[in-house]
């Protein structure tokens, strides 16, 4: 075997190996733990498929909770679950050795919370929203692909949700704007 095709094998095994393992999480330890139940958004993360949607489900009552404050109020929130996010987000992936866990899903609820800052309060944007961010949180267009692959710890884990987020926000904010909401 050429050295060239020993290391194309190598690498697939790791790759098999990190995608059977890198899921598995045991509820017990997130739920025993407080930063991982954060960092896993109170269990949401621990869906077997789909974790970042389930994280994004999550969120929605964590935004009907905030949206009843003024603007400023909400914004003032968002940034803070935005910030405490690098620091959850990057603490979370240390202790389970594994940068960006598909479970971690606090950058969800943050990137959820930016999309939905521009979105009139009805149940049509809520749901916009959640669409509109998953597609982008999914897709991840440049510059959230760039973010996503050059940035590590809670940084990158954080902005390329952020990315999203915003991406998706001015997407609502024209919309709305032009739907006359």
């Amino acid at each position: 075997m050429t050295m060239a095709a020993c290391t194309i094998r190598g690498a697939a095994v790791t790759i098999i190996f990190l995608l059977k393992t890198m899921g598995k999480v045991a509820a017990s330890k997130v739920l025993k733990d407080p930063l991982l139940l954060l960092a896993f958004g109170f269990g949401a993360g621990l869906a077997p498929r789909a974790p970042g949607t389930a994280g994004t489900l999550a969120a929605v009552p964590l935004y009907l909770w905030f949206s009843q404050y003024a603007p400023a109020i909400y914004l003032a929130l968002t940034l803070a679950v935005a910030v405490a996010g690098i620091w959850i987000c990057g603490r979370a992936s240390v202790r389970l050795g594994v940068h960006d866990h598909p479970g971690i899903v606090w950058d969800e609820f943050a990137g959820y919370l930016v999309t939905m800052i521009p979105a009139p309060a009805s149940w049509e944007w809520v749901i916009a929203g959640f669409a509109l961010f998953r597609v982008f949180d999914i897709w991840k267009p440049w510059p959230i692909t760039l973010a996503d692959r050059k940035l590590k710890g809670g940084v990158g884990i954080m902005l390329d949700d952020l990315l999203a987020g915003g991406i998706a926000a001015v997407i609502l904010f024209f919309a709305a704007r032009w739907m006359g909401a």
